[in-house]
């Protein structure tokens, strides 16, 4: 793999020493400058989590979890990190959980500590999570707590309106990419999945969000929230250039 085109595409030219500050400035880095993006489901291209890094570095596209968090995992390990790979199970409006392996993330061990890290949940943290149970974290983005679920799964949750919700059960077991080959193809396949259900492309921003649905493009600058609503399909590959830089053509009905 070209790991130093990757740092170039995450705009890090910096020191490369094993540290948690390194960790966090390139799970930053890789947040603003590669959106999390289901298109190719609806443009009928199969994902394939051993073509991530293609598609992602080479092509500048974005990915989900299983694209995005499998090339991130990569890299830390080409660059010394202790890392592993992780399963979770994403939480849904029936306050019930996913499937075994609905979400890929990483764990990376660092002088003694553990930290959740994640940059294929969409709007998740900015920094990785310190594993360290029932303890308050906040970032530039969200406030966050690490919780025992039960005798098998971490939960994590972000605050909001002062309640916490849950974003994901996870374990601390290893795991490898082909143990998430089979939820990658019923994500892609599955009407019971919310990826192909619609298309979205999300990117962070150093002030905010952009967001991009089949009809709707939101900006969040600031604390302040723009939306555009559209019905032409023609104006959802012009924002998808404008803002994200990805060059599609018009999906075939």
């Amino acid at each position: 793999m070209d790991y130093p085109k990757y740092l170039e595409r995450i705009h890090y030219d910096g020191e490369l020493t094993v540290s948690f500050s390194l960790l966090k400035r390139l799970q930053q880095l890789h947040l603003l400058h590669i959106p999390f993006e289901n298109l190719d489901i609806h443009q009928g291209v199969e994902i394939k989590i051993e073509h991530a890094f293609s598609k992602v570095v080479e092509q500048g596209r974005g990915g989900f979890c299983y694209e995005l968090n499998s090339i991130f995992f990569g890299l830390l390990k080409h660059l010394g990190f202790n890392v592993k790979l992780i399963s979770g199970r994403v939480a849904n409006k029936e306050q019930g959980f996913g499937l075994e392996y609905d979400h890929m993330a990483i764990i990376a061990e660092i002088d003694g500590n553990t930290y959740l890290v994640d940059v294929g949940f969409g709007e998740f943290s900015a920094a990785p999570l310190k594993i360290t149970l029932n303890t308050l974290q906040h970032d530039s983005y969200d406030d966050f707590q690490i919780e025992r679920f039960d005798d098998t799964y971490l939960i994590v949750k972000n605050l909001v309106d002062g309640t916490f919700v849950p974003k994901y059960i996870f374990t601390e077991t290893a795991r490898t990419t082909d143990d998430f080959k089979e939820m990658c193809i019923y994500h892609q396949t599955s009407e019971k999945s919310n990826f192909t259900k619609r298309r979205i492309c999300s990117i962070a921003t150093e002030t905010g969000r952009i967001t991009i649905t089949d009809d709707r493009l939101k900006i969040r600058k600031s604390g302040e929230l723009t939306e555009k609503a559209f019905t032409e399909e023609s104006e959802f590959y012009q924002h998808l250039e404008k803002y994200f830089k990805i060059r599609l053509s018009p999906r075939k009905n």
